[in-house]
């Protein structure tokens, strides 16, 4: 086998990407275990808070993670016992219901977002300058919505204030 093939920039790439995902991910784990807090739930918390009404349908939420149908029913009904989310009804279709950021949700997530942006700054975001950040956003979203059409269902509109608005 050619060696060279290894030094090709494409699997440089991947490998990076995967390297310092891994990374990311050991810092902020550890930090979310500090707040009682999962990864799977922190990201469950943070793409309800981020979606118009702190809501998301049932469907919308799977399409958004990497969880199953099966898989985002299992972590909000756990989510939902620990008071950190409720379900509501869906009025124009009776088969889908919402999952919704409860006040205590959003709450947990006000104590853990300090904490997990400064890790974000310090480990990530900060050692970029501000063109080499924007152009890692482009092509970051570029690949995401190659790769995971479904990243942004059912967040059309801006998410609202804290306080509703």
């Amino acid at each position: 086998m050619d060696q060279n093939v290894f030094d090709d920039p494409r699997i440089t790439a991947v490998g990076l990407l995967i390297e310092a995902h891994a990374g990311l991910s050991a810092r902020f784990a550890a930090q979310f275990e500090e707040h009682g807090l999962s990864p799977v739930e922190f990201e469950v918390l943070t793409r309800l808070a981020r979606s118009p009404g702190n809501q998301l349908r049932m469907t919308d939420l799977a399409a958004q993670t990497s969880l199953s149908t099966s898989g985002v029913t299992r972590v909000v009904d756990r989510m939902e016992r620990d008071g950190l989310l409720a379900r509501r009804a869906c009025p124009s279709d009776r088969r889908s219901s919402f999952a919704v950021v409860t006040a205590s949700g959003l709450q947990r997530l006000d104590g853990v977002l300090p904490g997990h942006l400064r890790i974000i700054e310090q480990w990530f975001t900060g050692q970029l300058d501000a063109p080499a950040l924007a152009a890692l956003l482009d092509g970051l979203r570029r690949v995401r919505d190659a790769v995971h059409p479904g990243a942004t269902a059912g967040s059309t509109g801006s998410a609202p204030d804290r306080d509703g608005s």
